[in-house]
């Protein structure tokens, strides 16, 4: 097979995962359940938690634990889409194809699916408490998915992303979003697999320098497919950015360094995984894959 087919069979592996933690949609909420499980199953890339379970087969996990944080950690990152789409922030109306979660189950069932995901992310992480002989390291990965989750993370880099909309941004201030929106999920899942595949804290934090890398050549990369592709590529609006008036790596630098620097961030990222001591082929050439994305 080539890199294509196995990464289509791993993100299908990857979501028969995940899915096995959704809630079922039934009672007197299963509205909002509907709309969790709705914006979870859309599709998607599954980047988050197959690169939480690659790093973990990295350093020699086999285990289930894994699993509760790969499920967590995708129900974060889908909470922060249905945020980002609602009227207050971005006011998409596609994502990955279909309609955003607002324009299907109306305003207010989009903010509370998006809080229920959140916070089931949590619960769910701590189901593998019950699957190790380490709750040590689950405690320990709990405390980081929140860490990486909260105001210094994700929910720190989106408040000054929509603070600074339509005004000018540095690139001091532009470095912060997206090293905390973007690129704190990609630490979390990432520095998560180490963890529980038992590195040592030389090891993490190297790992932890590799996922800085990558999620800012994937935001990047992000940046540019805003300016260059078109809806039917992306399943969601082009051009979202200028219609919003934020600043963004390809308007404060320019497409041809943006371009440039994806390239060398993405290698920069192979080099770290290049100095651990094992060997995962398939995670090197996922990384190299966010270079020539097309969606």
């Amino acid at each position: 097979m080539n890199f294509k087919e196995i990464l289509d069979a791993r993100t299908e592996e990857v979501f028969h995962a995940v899915e096995k933690y959704l809630p079922p949609v039934e009672g007197h909420q299963a509205t909002v359940l509907s709309a969790m499980d709705y914006s979870v199953r859309a599709g998607g890339k599954r980047l988050r938690p197959m690169l939480m379970e690659e790093t973990y087969r990295l350093f020699g996990g086999e285990g289930k634990e894994i699993e509760p944080f790969m499920a967590a950690i995708e129900m974060i990152h889908t909470s922060s889409l249905i945020h980002d789409d609602l009227p207050c922030m971005d006011n998409d109306t596609l994502r990955r194809g279909l309609p955003t979660v607002w324009v299907k189950f109306g305003y207010d069932m989009a903010v509370l699916a998006g809080d229920g995901l959140l916070m089931y992310s949590m619960e769910t992480a701590a189901k593998a408490l019950s699957m190790t002989d380490r709750p040590d390291l689950i405690a320990r990965c709990m405390g980081i998915l929140a860490e990486k989750t909260g105001i210094y993370g994700m929910i720190g880099g989106q408040t000054a992303d929509v603070e600074l909309s339509g005004k000018p941004v540095s690139r001091e201030q532009l470095d912060f979003i997206y090293r905390l929106k973007t690129g704190a999920l990609v630490e979390a899942s990432m520095v998560i697999g180490a963890i529980l595949g038992r590195a040592d804290e030389k090891e993490i934090n190297l790992v932890e320098k590799m996922a800085s890398a990558i999620g800012l050549a994937f935001q990047i990369q992000d940046d540019i497919l805003d300016v260059t592709s078109n809806e039917g590529v992306l399943g969601k609006p082009v051009l979202s950015d200028e219609k919003n008036h934020k600043t963004t790596y390809v308007t404060l630098e320019g497409m041809n360094k943006a371009k440039q620097d994806v390239e060398r961030i993405s290698e920069e990222a192979v080099s770290c995984l290049h100095e651990l001591s094992g060997k995962n082929q398939f995670l090197e050439d996922l990384i190299r894959m966010l270079v020539n994305r097309e969606k």
